[in-house]
């Protein structure tokens, strides 16, 4: 793991103290470990660089302050990008939504192996769900078209609600009607959108 080619990149985590980075650090090196291991059985995930996954996943963070949220919903959260990483260096109660069996297993692994309190996995579509909050932020990774999402995420919404999507080179064709969004990239590869669903 290159944790150099991670700090070198990110801006929020080069302003964090050396204790809170070491320990960023620390919980990145045993969720490689994990994952490394539970890879081999399962095969959940197809990616070649984790430091890429990981900064990716992170990198939403010298975009925009999401430090003030105390719940934020992931959907469709897979082998934990970005939810995982965000839940290490934020302090919100994170909501993690995986129906597929295998990733979600893995991650209820990871919430036992790192003691990470902060995590509530859901083996559910967020759509079928019964849990009662509304999410300060909600975040998603190339899961599904926004509009799509956005419907699916209402119940979870109040006027506060922002959502932070992890998209391509397609998203303004996915905006097309959609008004107050931001949208930000990062190496041409990855853009963040930030959209206020309800205003």
């Amino acid at each position: 793991m290159n944790l150099s080619l991670i700090e070198q990149k990110s801006n929020f985590l080069k302003q964090l103290s050396t204790e809170k980075k070491d320990m960023f650090f620390s919980r990145i090196l045993s969720y490689e470990k994990i994952f490394l291991a539970y890879q081999k059985v399962h095969n959940i995930s197809g990616f070649k660089s984790l430091e890429k996954e990981i900064l990716d996943s992170i990198k939403v963070l010298d975009f925009k302050d999401l430090t003030y949220a105390k719940n934020i919903v992931d959907v469709g959260s897979g082998a934990g990008f970005p939810a995982i990483f965000l839940a290490f260096l934020l302090e919100a109660d994170f909501y993690l939504f995986e129906p597929n069996s295998k990733k979600n297993a893995f991650l209820f692994l990871l919430k036992s192996e790192l003691k990470l309190k902060n995590l509530s996995i859901q083996k559910s579509k967020i759509q079928d769900s019964n849990l009662n909050i509304k999410a300060d932020v909600i975040s998603s990774r190339a899961l599904m078209p926004v509009k799509e999402l956005v419907n699916l995420c209402m119940n979870f919404c109040d006027k506060n609600t922002i959502f932070a999507l992890y998209k391509g080179s397609k998203i303004k064709d996915e905006l097309k009607g959609c008004e107050n969004y931001e949208l930000f990239s990062f190496e041409d590869k990855r853009i963040y959108c930030f959209l206020h669903a309800l205003i």
